[in-house]
């Protein structure tokens, strides 16, 4: 329903930092939660970050606690994710996807209504 639109990707060395974008179409954008997921060639999509509406609890994969930030301004309907000190292991397609209901704390992609088209990170070693 509504429409997500990945940003922001690229090539990076290891150590180096990227920061995504994802914007989405309509403006209930606030009630949502957001989240961020991300899919190597041949693997399965995996979780990476999350954000709720309120208070804006922000929640991550192990793999990226302490690296990655989450954030969403609601007056733009924009969801970013920063990333720093990249690792090659980082290399996949990021998604940003929303959960229409509003589920706090929710990791699962099952639970995530709408899917942006991806935008590729590549960190060379």
């Amino acid at each position: 329903q509504v429409q997500l639109v990945e940003s922001g990707g690229g090539l990076v060395q290891t150590g180096g930092s990227l920061k995504l974008s994802c914007a989405a179409s309509e403006g209930s954008f606030s009630t949502y939660t957001m989240g961020w997921f991300r899919q190597a060639p041949g693997k399965e999509r995996e979780f990476v970050a999350g954000i709720t509406w309120s208070p804006y609890y922000s929640y991550y994969a192990d793999s990226v606690k302490g690296r990655f930030t989450i954030s969403r301004y609601n007056a733009e309907n924009t969801m970013y994710l920063q990333m720093n000190s990249l690792k090659p292991e980082d290399t996949a397609i990021y998604y940003c996807a929303a959960d229409l209901s509003g589920r706090f704390g929710t990791a699962s992609s099952r639970a995530f209504d709408s899917w942006g088209q991806g935008t590729q990170v590549t960190v060379s070693s």
